[in-house]
């Protein structure tokens, strides 16, 4: 079974070939951003809104990266082509790259790209992704944007690993974390929504403004249900008639319970579960979708 395709120092190599130093800014400082899109039936899914993002968080950390658009969307089709997959979970990120000489000033430092597609992932596990999965909500305070931007997709996430072993100690499979302002957050990778009423509400600040929330946006204005980014308290999570995530690897999915309560009857929402449908039968139609082909064709 193909295990995926990596670009790295220029040349595409497997997964098990692929090597980067240990003295790395990346590793060293979390002075890294990335991002990730995904294909789907050889499909890549918002490929040009996931690259500005990668732009805007190179830009946030001051990276500059060696290469422009066109040749990123090459690159990635590349290591989706050499795969053999049509379903892929597709990761770019870039480095400072290793500092000479152990010095500290990251002006000094020269950026490295790398990317990879490998089989699509499910952060939770495909059953629970598409069926529902138990969250916790954590006492970890989320990171402030003040200090490290939200905005910009990066590494410094120490906050979310320190949740996460919270939740598993909780029986969970997972965390949402409130901010020092106290207004909820978001979890270790992907938004969280809330839903009363028939509506969808999603917190405004101190996230990273999701591609997959953006096209829960999309979906819900088809779909005729008003949605609104807004302040969310944390109290609301438990007076939710249902709970849903998003990201890209997972798509929207449910959540059926927050701690040990149950969501609604413990189970999937309905309304959950229209936003659901509707964003994977539209992924299987090339919904906001670039061909794979179709880039290495024009290349």
């Amino acid at each position: 079974m193909p295990q995926g395709c990596v670009f790295i120092d220029g040349e595409y190599v497997t997964p098990e070939d692929a090597r980067m130093s240990i003295f790395d800014m990346g590793f060293v400082w979390s002075d890294t951003v990335y991002d990730v899109t995904s294909t789907w039936g050889g499909w890549f899914f918002m490929l040009d809104e996931h690259l500005e993002r990668f732009a805007r968080s190179c830009a946030g950390f001051r990276l500059e990266n060696p290469h422009g658009p066109d040749e990123m969307r090459r690159i990635l089709a590349e290591c989706v082509a050499r795969s053999g997959l049509e379903n892929c979970y597709v990761k770019l990120q870039l480095t400072r790259g290793v500092l000479k000489d152990h010095i500290r000033d990251p002006r000094l430092g020269e950026p490295a790209f790398v990317a990879y597609a490998i089989p699509y992932a499910w952060i939770w596990g495909e059953e629970k992704c598409r069926n529902g999965a138990a969250l916790h909500l954590s006492g970890v305070e989320r990171v402030s944007s003040r200090a490290i931007d939200a905005r910009y997709k990066n590494y410094n996430r120490a906050d979310f690993v320190q949740a996460r072993f919270e939740a598993y100690d909780q029986g969970c499979d997972d965390a949402i974390l409130v901010g020092a302002d106290g207004a909820l957050t978001e979890g270790p990778g992907y938004n969280i929504f809330v839903v009363k009423d028939g509506r969808v509400a999603t917190p405004d600040s101190n996230v990273l403004e999701g591609i997959t929330r953006r096209a829960v946006a999309e979906l819900c204005d088809e779909e005729g249900i008003p949605y609104a980014c807004r302040r969310v308290e944390p109290e609301e999570l438990g007076a939710a008639d249902e709970l849903f995530a998003s990201t890209t690897a997972g798509g929207v999915m449910p959540v059926v319970r927050l701690g040990d309560r149950p969501i609604g009857n413990g189970h999937a929402g309905l309304l959950t579960g229209r936003i659901q449908s509707r964003y994977w039968r539209k992924r299987e139609e090339g919904w906001h979708g670039t061909r794979v082909e179709d880039i290495l064709e024009a290349a």
